[in-house]
């Protein structure tokens, strides 16, 4: 079995979910394939920051270009026109494509499987600007492959619903998560206990219901702080809706590195997702791996991943929202269950079983 992945996430994201997962699903790969074939990145040139510090065992064929203006641009122009020639001269039998795109990446004598995310742009096309194109450039990529992979069971019924595929050209395998107790910084904790939400904020991630059902307690601003980590700088619209709720004291937004977030996780009293939509969600489960207490949507894929490790609510209201951050925080028997159940949840994922259960998939395909 020889299976290459191609350039497209790793000339295009230095971070990310995406490049996360198939640099640990290549990486792993490699371990399962040994020396009964090869895993190889064909990318001539790339940005991604893990695939820099790939190990010996997963062939990556391009070069790490440093962060400068026009990087991105630079990256993808090349390897549109150096991946072709490296990707005939590989004779892959499986090309996994990392992202969307309408031109194939694989030779016609390869198998082509390409890994579906979410149906998110189909779902809630306002979160996007209309020159967006990634709906069409999707469904031309999945009419094309040969096997879909889906990273939840949700994702792969909207998928088959919305574009209309086959089920029987679709799997489902579960991602794992990067972020773990090794990652823990000496990170002083806040002054005060606090929430933490984590990741973009706009749009179906559905802070503002959050700060609203935070707000509309007074026992929790008495008592609790929100913190909002990563997604960049609170704007404007966020500012004056904080400022109209007035917890502009209580309510803060953070960055910075894997460290200072696992010590976030850590000293969190509880963690809250309050997302409409998710084709997976990792972050319940990074909280879940550090002991913290997880209160999240009854939506879409979320269930699916936190199983009974978490306390869930509405994301539509705000009052359930309330009531479910109110009967945990109020509760040390309910937040040590959370604890516990959410620790043993854990235990069912890992890039390990995503890469295993991937092979078996490139097997069938195969056959």
């Amino acid at each position: 079995m020889r299976v290459v992945y191609d350039h497209q996430i790793f000339s295009s994201q230095r971070y990310g979910g995406i490049s996360r997962y198939f640099f640990e699903l290549a990486k792993g790969l490699a371990e399962v394939v040994g020396d009964d074939g090869s895993v190889n990145v064909n990318s001539p040139f790339f940005i991604n920051n893990y695939l820099s510090g790939a190990p010996s065992s997963l062939g990556v064929l391009g070069k790490h270009m440093p962060a400068f203006r026009g990087a991105e641009r630079f990256c993808r122009a090349s390897n549109m026109v150096l991946s072709p020639l490296l990707m005939r001269a590989l004779r892959p039998s499986i090309v996994h494509e990392t992202y969307y795109s309408i031109r194939p990446s694989a030779p016609r004598s390869s198998r082509t499987v390409i890994t579906v995310y979410d149906m998110i742009h189909e779902l809630f096309p306002q979160s996007f600007s209309e020159k967006d194109k990634t709906c069409a450039v999707k469904r031309r990529a999945v009419q094309r492959a040969d096997h879909v992979i889906c990273i939840s069971e949700h994702t792969r019924q909207d998928l088959v619903r919305l574009l209309d595929v086959p089920v029987e050209k679709t799997s489902v395998v579960h991602l794992g998560f990067s972020l773990t107790a090794s990652c823990i910084d000496d990170e002083k904790a806040p002054v005060r206990p606090y929430l933490l939400y984590v990741g973009m904020r706009g749009g179906y991630k559905n802070f503002e219901t959050l700060l609203q059902a935070y707000a509309s307690q007074p026992w929790l601003k008495e008592n609790f702080d929100l913190v909002a980590f990563g997604g960049g700088e609170f704007t404007a619209h966020e500012r004056s809706v904080i400022e109209r709720l007035n917890v502009v004291a209580q309510v803060r937004q953070q960055d910075g590195s894997d460290q200072v977030l696992a010590a976030r996780y850590k000293q969190a009293a509880l963690f809250v997702y309050p997302s409409l939509y998710e084709g997976f969600g990792i972050p319940p489960l990074e909280a879940m791996s550090y002991g913290c207490p997880v209160v999240c949507s009854n939506t879409s894929s979320i269930p699916e991943v936190v199983g009974a490790a978490a306390k869930m609510f509405d994301p539509y209201s705000a009052e359930s929202l309330a009531m479910a951050l109110f009967e945990v925080l109020q509760s040390s028997e309910k937040c040590e269950e959370l604890r516990q159940l959410g620790l043993a949840r854990v235990k069912e994922f890992s890039w390990n079983r995503c890469a295993l259960e991937t092979h078996a998939i490139y097997q069938r395909v195969l056959s």
